[in-house]
């Protein structure tokens, strides 16, 4: 009987997201024994300061990487929001998901029907402060970290007026009945990757238990929006969005890209085969960055 051991952090989401992979494995390849090796990552450890300023992405991946390059587990499965852009090439995407809902949302306290902009909305992300500021002008901003069941106990104590979350993780949590609104990908652009799930893998092996699971549309739109992040990026922390629409082999990619005081905020589209996403991507990234992080 094959064998297969699945890296996961252990949050409930990111369980619930492994599941999603174990389950196809299982159910397509019933010879299968697939178990769950659950890490905390340093990323789950340091709460009390937003991810920029203590090391970014990578924070969410080191331990899973130590693990399948020890063959302590096969696979990994991350939130592709979650990937750091740049993957070693001994530990390659195997497979992106199909998109689960990509939208932001807003959730209130337990009780509540309005925000109350006497007390700060609560997000770590400037990418969404930066957007949230139009809908929002006489809001203030309170980083949340943690796990979201933490972040909800925060939010129901009375420490924030709202939380902005991604509809996804909530969804699949089974909270979609906190969910206050659903902010439009056009007011408030998610993430890059989103709703997708990445699953991680070691060079030169076969994978040939995870046949068709990839999704055609979910891989077209991370290339994109990851190829968008990727050339606007290299270290800097400046907010940037990017989502990306795919219908019939065609791809319309929105993207953000604000400078580090998050002042000189520009937003731009692009449209092509869907075939050219990662293309796609880093010709509007050049286009709206016209010079480089530090101007």
């Amino acid at each position: 009987m094959k064998q297969i051991t699945i890296g996961t952090r252990e949050s409930m989401l990111a369980l619930i997201q492994s599941e999603i992979v174990k389950k196809y494995i299982e159910d397509h390849n019933p010879e299968a024994e697939v178990r769950l090796l659950k890490m905390k990552t340093t990323g789950d450890k340091i709460l009390d300061r937003r991810l920029d300023q203590v090391g970014g992405k990578g924070l969410f991946v080191k331990e899973l990487d130590k693990a399948l390059l020890d063959k302590r587990s096969d696979l990994s499965v991350h939130s592709l929001k979650d990937l750091p852009m740049e993957v070693p090439g001994k530990l390659p995407v195997l497979a992106y998901s199909k998109r689960e809902d990509p939208r932001d949302a807003l959730v209130l306290p337990k009780g509540v029907s309005g925000l109350d902009l006497s007390k700060p909305i609560g997000t770590s992300s400037k990418r969404r402060i930066v957007q949230l500021l139009a809908l929002y002008p006489d809001a203030e901003f309170k980083s949340v970290r943690g796990n979201i069941q933490t972040r909800l106990k925060k939010l129901d104590s009375g420490a924030y007026s709202g939380l902005v979350l991604a509809a996804a993780g909530l969804k699949r949590l089974g909270l979609s009945g906190r969910i206050s609104r659903y902010y439009d990908p056009e007011e408030l652009i998610p993430a890059a990757g989103q709703g997708i799930l990445a699953v991680q893998g070691r060079a030169g092996e076969t994978y040939d238990y995870l046949n068709d699971f990839g999704d055609e549309e979910g891989s077209a739109a991370a290339e994109s929006e990851r190829g968008f992040v990727r050339e606007l990026d290299g270290g800097c922390s400046s907010p940037i969005a990017a989502f990306a629409r795919v219908e019939d082999d065609r791809i319309r990619l929105t993207g953000l890209y604000c400078d580090e005081e998050m002042k000189n905020v520009r937003k731009g589209e692009i449209e092509g085969p869907a075939g050219e996403a990662r293309e796609l991507g880093v010709r509007l990234a050049k286009r709206l960055r016209g010079g480089k992080c530090h101007e």
